[in-house]
């Protein structure tokens, strides 16, 4: 009998119930005629990605696999491709009509498929909580960080979150109106920066570079979605935001944090940070810290 504590049995258990559930040896994916492979790949073009080397990377595809599943999706009316105008060496690739339609009948397919899934389990918010854990888990080194306004979509979500965090954490509660909250200008080109790190266009953490007319810059709102914590994200973010610093010409850069982010201030004690006396009159932080890059 299997133990159910062995971990490599329950993994392998995973891997057959995702197999089985997503349909991957179906030779009709969802019922639209074509298996997993091809439809994999009309996805990724209709969310965006035209390179074919970003597509064949993003995908781990080998050039022979990628240039057969292209060339039956164009055999089938679905894409195109063509050089790129600037440079003959690189290809893209773009949906039809045709193909935009069968884009659009999968999406409803898998949203509905998602819907069945959640349907089917009493405890909706638990599964959701391990499948973030898991995505973020099996993507983690393909999660991107980009540079974006604060006021993005994907940064305002991961704020969003933040907020709420900080409000059930800290003992006082959490008003961001309360807070020295930076002017979305001060963290853009050419006072500071906002970065957002997105793990399969998922927005999983944040951090904002906040510019001053003081001889230094603040880091601000640094934070990691539950799922990737432990993962080594935060560094990841710190170290990018450091990079752009040097970019922008800044040498020296201060923080503040609160007791109760107990992991926080341990990390920023570990990547070189000094604590140093109150530098402003936020209510909440209890913690400053400094940097020279």
């Amino acid at each position: 009998m299997t133990d159910l504590t062995d971990p490599i049995a329950r993994t392998r258990r995973f891997h057959r119930a995702v197999t089985a559930e997503a349909g991957v040896l179906d030779s009709s994916f969802l019922g639209r005629g074509r298996p997993l492979g091809p439809a994999r790949v009309l996805n990724t073009i209709g969310n965006g990605r035209c390179d074919v080397a970003d597509i064949r990377s993003y995908l781990g595809l080998d050039s022979g696999l990628m240039s057969r599943l292209l060339r039956g999706l164009e055999d089938e009316g679905l894409i195109t491709t063509a050089s790129a105008p600037n440079d003959a060496r690189r290809r893209l690739a773009s949906l039809t009509p045709k193909g935009a339609a069968e884009f659009d009948a999968y999406e409803a397919l898998s949203d509905a498929q998602a819907a069945q899934i959640l349907a089917r389990c009493p405890c909706p918010d638990r599964l959701l909580a391990a499948m973030d854990i898991v995505a973020t888990a099996l993507g983690i080194e393909r999660t991107e960080i980009v540079e974006t306004a604060p006021d993005d979509p994907r940064a305002t979500a991961c704020l969003g979150a933040y907020y709420a965090e900080l409000a059930q954490r800290l003992a006082t509660g959490f008003e961001v109106q309360l807070s020295t909250d930076p002017e979305a200008s001060a963290m853009m080109a050419p006072h500071g920066a906002f970065l957002v790190a997105l793990s399969d266009g998922m927005p999983i953490g944040c951090v904002g570079l906040k510019g001053t007319d003081k001889g230094y810059a603040e880091v601000k709102r640094l934070w990691t979605a539950p799922s990737a914590r432990g993962m080594g994200l935060a560094r990841r973010l710190m170290d990018q935001l450091e990079i752009r610093a040097r970019v922008l010409g800044i040498d020296r850069l201060r923080l503040d944090s609160n007791s109760a982010l107990t992991e926080a201030i341990a990390m920023y004690r570990r990547l070189g940070w000094t604590e140093i006396d109150r530098f402003n009159d936020d209510p909440y932080p209890d913690h400053f810290f400094e940097k020279t890059l």
